[in-house]
């Protein structure tokens, strides 16, 4: 079948009309105004010949009049792959000669360099692709454009926008001329701006040009079940016709549905985490549960939800009860960085999250909640500022203990048995005495700078904060720097031979004994986004440390050691502490003393922070391995595909396959998909209310800059250096005096950090894993700058100000 009717096109047939001919197709037979044509199919293509007499045919039946020749290949129209624009369009084609040279012109539009790339980013296999093409009659349109059924720039859900302009659409898919643009509401009020300015005319639309696409995009998202970018055209008889309608792909996942009538306000917690990766859905289903015991821990009530992959926590009840709202904010500062705090001031001032009664409520057992824990709370933290050396031995045994209790019995044989295991595991009682210590060294680090202000700035406490002790990542960080200095006579083979290849070596134990075993026995339980039981450890994967310790090999100047460079922030931070006291209680006597009291508690408490996570790694990391046995044995009896498909159910669904033989691969299939999908989205809100509105994105715009991005100083110094943008860090070349420019880090990033020059991060707090490590190494750092990974490229000259907190672009 080599040329179909356009009507006949189904979205079962996507294999040979591809995805712009099967969406018209189902737009016709749904009622649609659709310019009449047919399809010459991806059968012809695989073919390599165009079908002329069936085209000539088929051209004549549509009147042999101007055409419009557009492409349609498999992969296009698709719910997470658009191709907009990607692939080639061909207008007012006339006669046979001219259109079957447009034919040509499309198919060979799907390996243009463009076209290519797409695919390589979203992962689409060029041999599976196919092309076929689209042939419509031309309209000859007064007014064309585009239609988005929710709002592409703020995420709302019951905002349509429209893009229009006079004549052809194609000027305003390109942005080849000025466009109106408009703002539809759920009350059909239009807002209209041309580049970016309110107008009060309705510009090259009427008010029922707009009611009636309103009217049409509600049919077409109601039909295709979700948010519709579609393509249209008004011609000189004010005809309405629909040229195309496929998924918006750039949205962000929707929060769920509550039925409530006030919204609802969740932020983001991955990125605390240093991940802003989705999560799988095992890795989903215990992190729920033992973040909202952490927070509960502390006094206060949060639901954790999952939207898009992502943890957000639903902030709604602290967001309108009188007593939480008021510090809400101040709460944000530790561990969510500015960018929260200003969407959470922005959520305070709406009055649709005023004060409620039924917050009042819930506050009050909140209040309840953290009155329980404020005795316990004072306590630990007091005895911890009192003995920090107790503290820490305390802290440390029982992290050891934890390291013991973890492991599995050795009488567990069956699947059976094993879940068993897995649903037993519960909260340690040795919580005390690991958080509370934690929580003294963060407050110790976070109360100078209001005591100080005045008598030293962020900058110069940042310093004396530098180069702190008893930090287990820093300590695995520099074991791998030492390990690397003792390679040898292998450096070459470390440094030739790809990560991958020497991480199978490893595993396979053909590798030349460097101490990499002895390594993965103490740090092996921990990863990039080691927090998701779904995501395998070092010790299972070595790769991202065989490329670390490649980047260390580089590092020729002793001096840029990170053993040195760690000792000098060291030593530079106790002498600028000295300083600092000295000035600090000639200034302000009380306040000086208290302060210089707390920094030295912080040298001595905070580098604790990193030491809760690693202990809490050691009961996830045997989690995961009875986990992917009894993966293991699923497999073996046919009902998982392979055995880490596991992470892709949860619990309860593990249960139903080990004890009922329920089959769970269509429900693998579907979420592995998604999770695909989502692991290529670039940026995450930082907090989303329940319509779907990014929250950030209607906050006021900062004023444009000039050459200079703006973020937030979090460790002091100043470095003029080539950036490295890394999206991931396992595979990352960091070269001596690059500067670091990721979304985000965590523990797993930080041995890209002895290599590195400075850091650059999207999102973080002060207090965060990045900065603080960053502060340990004397690196400047600057977090919080909105789109770096994409604003910066890789080569371009850079200077970091951790000071200022900004970048210049040279």
């Amino acid at each position: 079948m080599h040329v179909i009717a356009l009507s006949e096109a189904t979205t079962q047939m996507l294999d040979l009309v591809g995805g712009k001919a099967a969406g018209l197709g189902e737009l016709i037979r749904r009622g649609e105004r659709v310019p009449e044509g047919f399809c010459v199919t991806t059968e012809a293509h695989r073919l390599g010949v165009i079908p002329t007499a069936e085209v000539v045919a088929a051209y004549e039946r549509l009147g042999a009049g101007p055409v419009a020749v557009r492409s349609s290949a498999t992969a296009e129209d698709l719910p997470d792959a658009s191709f907009a624009g990607q692939q080639d369009t061909v207008l007012n084609v006339t006669g046979t000669a001219e259109l079957i040279a447009a034919i040509e012109t499309c198919w060979d539009s799907l390996h243009s360099d463009r076209a290519t790339t797409y695919r390589d980013a979203r992962q689409i296999d060029h041999q599976t692709v196919r092309m076929a093409v689209v042939v419509q009659r031309m309209i000859t349109p007064t007014a064309a454009g585009v239609l988005f059924t929710a709002n592409p720039l703020t995420g709302r859900r019951d905002e349509m926008a429209v893009d229009a302009a006079a004549g052809l659409g194609t000027t305003v898919v390109e942005g080849a001329t000025t466009v109106d643009h408009y703002v539809l509401d759920g009350a059909a009020i239009v807002d209209h701006y041309v580049d970016g300015v309110p107008r009060d005319d309705t510009g090259c639309l009427t008010s029922a040009h707009l009611a009636e696409l309103r009217a049409t995009g509600e049919r077409l998202q109601a039909h295709f079940g979700s948010p519709q970018d579609v393509e249209w055209a008004i011609d000189a008889d004010d005809v309405l016709w629909l040229l195309q309608s496929r998924p918006i792909t750039s949205l962000f996942p929707l929060p769920p549905r509550t039925g409530e009538p006030l919204p609802r306000v969740y932020l983001e917690f991955g990125h605390v985490q240093g991940m802003l990766q989705p999560v799988t859905p095992m890795g989903m289903s215990t992190l729920r549960t033992q973040i909202a015991a952490m927070l509960a821990a502390l006094g206060v009530r949060v639901d954790i939800v999952d939207i898009g992959g992502r943890l957000y926590g639903d902030l709604s009840d602290l967001a309108r009860d009188r007593s939480s709202r008021k510090r809400l904010v101040k709460l944000l500062a530790v561990d969510f960085g500015p960018r929260a705090q200003a969407v959470m001031q922005h959520v305070l001032a709406d009055p649709r999250f005023a004060p409620t009664s039924g917050g009042a409520r819930r506050g009050r057992a909140q209040g309840a909640a953290s009155l329980r824990t404020a005795g316990r709370a004072v306590v630990g933290i007091l005895r911890a500022l009192a003995r920090p050396e107790a503290a820490r031995i305390r802290m440390f045994e029982a992290i050891e203990q934890m390291r013991v209790r973890s492991a599995a019995p050795a009488d567990l044989r069956t699947a059976a048995d094993r879940l068993r295991f897995v649903q037993a595991q519960d909260s340690d009682d040795s919580a005390d005495a690991i958080m509370w210590p934690i929580v003294a060294g963060m407050l110790a680090a976070a109360l100078p700078t209001a005591l100080l202000k005045g008598v030293a700035g962020p900058d110069e406490i940042h310093t004396v904060l530098g180069g702190m002790p008893h930090n287990v990542t820093i300590e695995m960080d520099l074991a791998l720097w030492r390990l690397a200095q003792g390679a040898g006579d292998h450096r070459q083979l470390l440094l030739d031979t790809p990560p991958a290849e020497l991480a199978a070596r490893h595993l396979r134990g053909t590798l030349p004994n460097i101490g990499m075993t002895t390594f993965l026995d103490v740090y092996g339980h921990r990863g990039v986004a080691e927090v998701d039981l779904g995501v395998p450890r070092w010790a299972e994967d070595p790769t991202p440390v065989f490329a670390a310790v490649a980047n260390y090999l580089r590092v020729t100047d002793p001096r840029q050691g990170p053993d040195q460079r760690f000792q000098r922030a060291a030593a530079t931070a106790e002498a600028s502490l000295t300083a600092l006291v000295a000035r600090a209680r000639r200034r302000r006597p009380v306040r000086g003393r208290i302060a210089g009291f707390l920094l030295r508690r912080a040298r001595s408490l905070a580098g604790l922070r990193e030491a809760g996570k690693f202990a809490g790694l050691y009961p996830l990391r045997e989690t995961r391995r009875q986990l992917l046995l009894i993966g293991a044995d699923l497999h073996g009896s046919g009902l998982l595909d392979q055995p880490d498909d596991i992470m892709f159910l949860t619990l309860d669904e593990v249960h139903a396959a080990v004890h009922q033989g329920v089959d769970p691969r269509g429900a693998v299939t579907a979420r592995r998909a998604v999770h695909r999908r989502e692991l290529r989205r670039r940026t995450v809100p930082v907090a989303l209310l329940s319509d779907g509105t990014d929250v950030e994105t209607v906050l006021p715009a900062r004023p444009a800059g000039d050459g200079t991005l703006a973020g937030v100083g979090a460790s002091a110094g100043r470095v003029t250096g080539p950036a490295r943008v890394v999206h991931d860090p396992g595979t990352a070349h960091i070269e001596p005096g690059d500067v670091l420019v990721a979304a985000t880090t965590d523990p797993g990033w930080t041995p890209l950090f002895l290599t590195a020059a400075a850091l650059v991060t999207e999102t973080g707090a002060i207090m965060a894993h990045g900065p603080t490590v960053a502060r340990e190494y004397g690196i400047p750092a600057v977090i919080c700058v909105p789109d770096a990974t994409r604003t910066i490229s890789t080569g371009q000259l850079v200077t970091v100000d951790g000071g200022a907190g900004t970048i210049t672009v040279h």
